[in-house]
């Protein structure tokens, strides 16, 4: 590891103007990642601006029945707490699911949805990598991808995002508050995540220096009823194949609403937009629910090894519902 100088944030405009102050500088959460990076070479910062004392850690209900999550709320504090855990059960579920206790103990709101993909090139110097290294190439394409992304790659990059948290997120329509050069400002979810395109080095639409500052989640009734599953080789701790996050809501037999999104498949959280819409007003039945799941997974190109994800991704989308119908 290289030598690096330690700075600690007194408030959020303190460390967006320690980070405009200091060249390759970062901003230290619980750094589950990032000095796991430091130590493989991935990451090499000049300065690490301490960030842990200033976020907020706090989750509050909003006026408009939502909920606020600090961003320095730990992850094992979030999944426990009664309010994320009655109305918004599958965010707790996966939060749960990822990681170890001990890594939840320290793991932060704003650091988890920051995490940098697990792709065994990207983690190895040695290996040439667009996302490390923009312009030397991406071996995952035709090397060992079997864990990597099915739709929404490029031909520069093919990783996928490893946060379960983000894909609850994503599906509940989360919005990100945001401090940094231009101000305080607010990022929805999808959409804080970018697929790689030609720029696989961009995992997020955040400007350098930007910190994130805290989570609103909307009032969502439909969340009440929702699931996150994870397919994963290890049931201790690993990082998904596929995972689902979904929420149904059923008057009569009929989807009122539902809220869906995938991880495990691609380049960000990927919420499953036309599922939605083809089960909205649907009947609530396993057909219905397999031909909505088809009907977003036709836009996926699996790679010479992964085309297993397809299929799995479809069954587990359909038994989650399925078990969500069934639920008294």
């Amino acid at each position: 590891m290289r030598p690096f100088v330690y700075r600690r944030a007194t408030d959020a405009r303190a460390a967006v103007a320690a980070l405009e102050e200091q060249p390759n500088a970062m901003y230290l959460g619980g750094g589950t990642n990032l000095v796991d990076l430091m130590r493989l070479g991935v990451a090499s910062p000049e300065a690490l601006v301490d960030v842990t004392r200033i976020a907020p850690d706090t989750v509050e209900e909003t006026p408009d029945g939502g909920l606020l999550i600090g961003a320095g709320v730990r992850n094992s504090d979030l999944a426990a707490h009664p309010t994320v855990r009655r109305r918004y059960p599958m965010l707790a579920e996966a939060v749960l699911s990822g990681a170890s206790g001990q890594i939840r103990n320290m793991a932060t709101v704003g650091g988890n949805l920051l995490q940098r993909t697990r792709c065994s090139y990207f983690q190895d110097v040695s290996k040439p990598c667009n996302k490390r290294r923009p312009g030397s190439g991406c071996p995952a394409v035709e090397g060992d991808h079997r864990n990597l992304a099915i739709i929404g790659h490029s031909p520069a990059c093919v990783a996928t995002h490893p946060s379960d948290m983000a894909v609850a997120l994503a599906a509940l329509g989360a919005g990100v508050r945001v401090e940094g050069r231009r101000g305080a400002h607010r990022v929805a979810m999808p959409g804080l995540h970018r697929l790689p395109g030609d720029e696989p080095d961009r995992d997020t639409v955040l400007d350098p220096g930007d910190l994130i500052t805290a989570v609103e989640l909307p009032a969502l009734p439909a969340a009440a009823r929702s699931r996150y599953r994870k397919v994963r080789d290890r049931a201790s701790f690993a990082f998904a194949v596929v995972s689902v996050a979904a929420a149904l809501e059923v008057a009569d037999g009929t989807v009122r609403d539902c809220r869906i999104a995938f991880g495990g498949i691609a380049h960000v959280p990927w919420r499953a937009e036309l599922a939605e819409e083809a089960l909205r007003g649907a009947p609530a039945t396993a057909a219905e629910f397999a031909r909505a799941a088809d009907t977003e997974l036709a836009r996926a190109r699996p790679l010479r090894e992964n085309g297993f994800k397809v299929p799995l991704a479809r069954n587990v989308l359909v038994r989650t519902l399925t078990e969500l119908v069934e639920t008294p």
